[in-house]
């Protein structure tokens, strides 16, 4: 959600005393153990590692857009908002980040589980989207809450007109739309999820190559 645009965000940080600060604050720590569990025991096949990937990239080039809306407190350990940012994805969805994040949890789950009996890829598929759910369950309240608190009714209508992670109701309206979109945050704002992504499709490709020896069986 984190949108931002000019301002002084120490002004508008997030006081609010709620045990999810802490769960925003690890978001990144928490989906760790999946990623390790699939470098670890993932066996890749060809056409879930190319199908996987692609789904996952769409999931980054989502991020990258919205990013380019936020700017840099994207990756911040407080809930922080100098501007209500309404305009890119944050037109068709209020989360667009977390969506992307589910995208590439999805893609890389599928890249790395078809080498794996059906079955059980796809329990694995649904446990590593549903831990996915819990964490953004947690985290999304904290944020509307403090979006709300800081911006009252102006945000309170902007959920009604958008909606919170599935975008089906079309773009808000062009004289609703606030914010710019922005390369140059993107080196710094998006650095970390670029590398993790990286890092996850050349292993995934290097598991149907020459770590193929070497791939753990569930």
């Amino acid at each position: 959600m984190k949108k931002n645009l000019g301002g002084p965000p120490e002004h508008r940080r997030s006081t609010l005393p709620d045990w999810r600060a802490g769960v925003f604050k690890n978001r990144g720590l928490l989906l760790l153990p999946v990623a390790l569990a699939l470098i670890a025991f993932g066996r890749p096949s060809l056409l879930s590692a190319e199908l996987g990937i692609g789904i996952a990239l769409a999931g980054e080039l989502l991020r990258i857009w919205a990013v380019g809306c936020s700017g840099p407190t994207t990756r911040g350990k407080t809930v922080t908002e100098p501007q209500l940012v309404t305009a890119g994805p944050y037109a068709l969805v209020r989360n667009p980040l977390y969506l992307g994040n589910a995208i590439i949890a999805l893609g890389f789950a599928i890249a790395y589980t078809g080498g794996i009996p059906s079955g059980q890829s796809f329990w694995l598929i649904v446990l590593i989207l549903a831990w996915v759910i819990a964490v953004y369950t947690m985290i999304i309240p904290l944020e509307e809450a403090f979006l709300a608190h800081t911006y009252g009714t102006k945000y309170t209508e902007y959920t009604t007109l958008v909606p919170r992670i599935i975008p089906w109701r079309g773009a808000l309206a062009k004289g609703k739309q606030q914010g710019t979109w922005s390369g140059k945050v993107i080196w710094s704002a998006e650095i970390i999820t670029l590398l993790f992504f990286v890092l996850m499709a050349v292993v995934c490709v290097l598991k149907l190559s020459v770590l193929s020896g070497y791939t753990q069986v569930f």
